[in-house]
């Protein structure tokens, strides 16, 4: 029987369907180096379909920086990362163009005491007010105190004047980092990290009279977490006739960085460590077949129309042992049966998801290294590239294109406004031209002292809506650091708005 109209569409849905479902599927990092299983592919590639709709989806990173904070707030996203000598602020109505968005410096500090090492911002809206709240020091690290910053009108992005240093009694000349602040029973509460019988870097609580003053002493928290050295990063929900108090354990720049969770009844005192409940191992922690390693250090958010609650991290694709290369990522999180908030699985870099319930979108689209797009892009090279699977989860759809032969080009056409590159940095890649348009080229450095995947090499400027081309040169350099020149293309993020 021949097939009407309408199946031969459903047909042709899930024809679609199946290939983005197999396309985003994460494949496991190759034991080899990439390098080493190099396969030659024609100068041009064929662009497969496009999904429906793309300008309802996004992918991560957010933003390049680590400590994310981020909240919605009268049609748009507000988000924080750790820069260390001021604090920054993006602004976006769209979760999708966060990381085109231009950044507002909102505080600098001119007093040598506290305008080092500044991290992890967080705000919060009390009255018709905001007050940031962050830690800084004068450039020893045990120096970190708390401080909080309160707004001049009723905008997160400030302007900002400075308030308070927040010190419980017991605790003014301690260590402590990593402020957050949370209402329990109608009443505040200044929950951070620092010294305790515990840790170091141990789990405190302390009660405010106000949004920028400590009232009491401080209480010591003994979480668990997998790991001695390290609770931080104290985050909270609250719902289900809990408050939940989520933190991540283990040193910051190690693979295992997670989240642990501890829970309080409605009507229990915060103050009263035996009243808190533990729960029993991590609840959000690396997942080695998507390529994610260290997922932490992250707070919460409502989508837009508020029906959905999501958590903005940060994480690495590789698992060695540092501090760099930490890049901000969110996703949707739901609720348990039992009432308890369920953090999920840490998806892959680049895992195309649903924007928020509400999110309005911007059109904004992908294009692959082997020319596949989900909008109107494409990709052509000019000599012999190579490519291959070898990057496994540390690439999008578990592919890309590497040469190091100067001359050879790769470039990506486009409609919208603007175009980022993503791609991996390697100890053995080198130096790339890259120009918009056939203008002047900019020299951007691909090199990596460890090799991680889908890192922003190039954002480029904002441009007139239109068709627009990135041509990235091999130039066959390499700084002294380096050991090769290669260069890598993986994909690219278009934006439309």
């Amino acid at each position: 029987m021949r097939a009407g109209p309408r199946a031969t569409r459903r047909a042709a849905l899930v024809a679609v369907l199946l290939s983005l479902l197999f396309g985003l599927v994460s494949v496991p990092q190759a034991a080899a180096v990439e390098r080493e299983s190099t396969a030659a592919r024609p100068a041009a590639a064929t662009p497969g379909p496009a999904p429906a709709a793309a300008g309802t989806t996004f992918r991560n990173p957010l933003n390049p920086g680590p400590d994310p904070f981020m909240t919605h707030w009268r049609g748009a996203y507000y988000l924080t990362t750790t820069q260390g000598g001021s604090i920054r602020m993006w602004r976006s109505p769209s979760l999708s163009t966060l990381l085109a968005a231009e950044p507002v410096t909102v505080w600098q500090d001119t007093d040598p005491s506290r305008n080092r090492n500044i991290w992890a911002a967080e705000f919060y809206r009390f009255g018709d007010r905001w007050y940031l709240y962050y830690t800084a020091d004068d450039g020893v690290d045990d120096h970190h105190r708390l401080y909080v910053l309160e707004s001049e009108r009723d905008d997160p992005a400030g302007p900002y004047h400075f308030k308070a240093k927040l010190t419980p009694p017991n605790h003014a000349s301690d260590f402590a980092i990593d402020p957050g602040v949370f209402q329990h029973n109608g009443r505040l509460y200044l929950a951070y990290s620092g010294i305790n019988p515990y840790q170091h870097n141990g789990l405190n609580i302390a009660p405010m009279s106000n949004p920028y003053t400590v009232s009491g002493n401080a209480v010591a928290i003994d979480a668990d977490g997998g790991c001695p050295e390290v609770r931080e990063g104290p985050e909270f929900l609250n719902r289900n006739g809990r408050t939940w108090m989520t933190y991540s354990t283990c040193d910051t720049g190690k693979p295992d960085y997670q989240v642990w969770m501890l829970s309080l009844p409605n009507g229990a005192d915060p103050l009263v460590p035996r009243n808190w409940t533990q729960h029993a191992g991590p609840v959000f922690s690396r997942a080695d077949d998507r390529g994610v390693f260290g997922p932490g250090h992250h707070a919460f958010f409502r989508s837009p129309d508020g029906t959905e609650d999501w958590i903005v991290h940060h994480a690495k694709t590789t698992s060695v042992n540092t501090y760099t290369n930490r890049t901000t990522r969110a996703q949707k999180i739901t609720w348990n049966a039992d009432g308890s908030p369920n953090l999920g699985r840490p998806l892959a870099l680049g895992a195309t998801q649903d924007l928020p319930s509400g999110d309005p979108g911007s059109g904004t689209y992908w294009i692959n290294d082997d020319g596949r797009s989900s909008g109107e892009g494409s990709v052509a090279y000019t000599g012999t590239w190579n490519s291959g699977t070898g990057c496994g989860s540390q690439c999008f759809w578990s592919d890309d294109h590497w040469s190091d032969k100067a001359g050879n080009t790769a470039t990506f056409t486009f409609t919208g406004t603007r175009i980022a590159l993503l791609s991996v940095r390697d100890t053995g890649n080198g130096i790339a031209a890259l120009s918009v348009d056939g203008g002047a080229e900019q020299r951007v450095d691909f090199h990596g002292t460890i090799r991680v995947g889908e890192a922003l090499q190039y954002l480029s400027p904002r441009l007139p809506f239109g068709k627009h081309t990135l041509r990235i040169r091999v130039t066959g350099e390499r700084n002294a650091q380096s050991s090769a020149s290669f260069v890598s293309v993986d994909r690219a993020e278009v934006y439309t708005d």
